[in-house]
C-alpha cells in the first residue's frame, strides 16, 4: 500500500486543495484532483527525508511549552520596542551563535523555532553547520542571549534528536 500511496494524508490534502482552488466538483475536476493527488506524492517520495528519531518525549513537551512562553514574551518585548522606538530605538544586531547540533531534523526544528519567536530572524547557517548567523531585534547582552538560545533551544533539541 505504501508503494502505491506513500503519503495518504498529503494525497488527501492535495485532493482537497485542488478542488478548493478549482472551485468545482465536476467529474473532470474530481478525476484530475485524484490523479494529481496520487501522482505527486509518488514523484516526490525520493525527495522526502527519512523521519527523524524522536527521543525523550518529556523534553519535547517542555520545549514546546518553553517556545510558547518565549513567543508571548518576545511579542510583548517587540511591541514595547516598537512603541517606544522614538525615545529608545531598538538595538538590532547580528549574532554569531556556535552550534553543537548536526542532525538535519534538529536544525530544521531550530530554524522553525527561531522563525516563530518574534524579534529573531534566522539569517545564515555556515556550510559546515557549526555557526548560525541570527538577527536579533533588540539586543542588550550578546553573551547572555547566546547562552539563552543554546540552553533553551539547542540543548533540548540535541537531547531529543541526537
Amino acid at each position: 500500500m505504501k508503494r502505491l500511496l506513500p503519503s495518504p494524508w498529503l494525497s488527501l490534502g492535495i485532493f482537497v486543495g485542488w478542488l478548493l482552488l478549482a472551485r468545482s466538483t465536476s467529474a473532470g475536476q474530481l478525476i484530475l484532483a485524484a490523479l494529481v493527488a496520487w501522482v505527486m506524492p509518488l514523484l516526490m517520495a525520493p525527495l522526502r527525508p527519512r523521519p527523524g528519531p524522536l527521543r525523550h518525549w518529556g523534553v519535547l513537551c517542555m520545549l514546546i511549552l518553553r517556545v510558547g512562553r518565549d513567543v508571548l514574551l518576545s511579542a510583548l518585548a517587540v511591541s514595547r520596542g516598537i512603541l517606544r522606538g522614538r525615545q529608545h530605538p531598538p538595538r538590532g544586531q547580528f549574532v554569531n551563535i556556535p552550534l553543537d547540533l548536526r542532525d538535519p531534523h534538529a536544525l530544521a526544528a531550530l530554524a522553525m523555532i527561531t522563525t516563530v519567536v518574534p524579534g529573531t530572524v534566522w539569517s545564515e547557517l555556515a556550510a559546515d553547520r557549526s555557526v548560525l548567523l541570527l538577527h536579533v531585534f533588540d539586543l542588550d547582552d550578546e553573551a547572555r542571549f547566546i547562552e539563552h538560545y543554546k540552553h533553551d533551544y539547542e540543548r533540548p533539541l540535541k537531547e531529543i534528536f541526537e
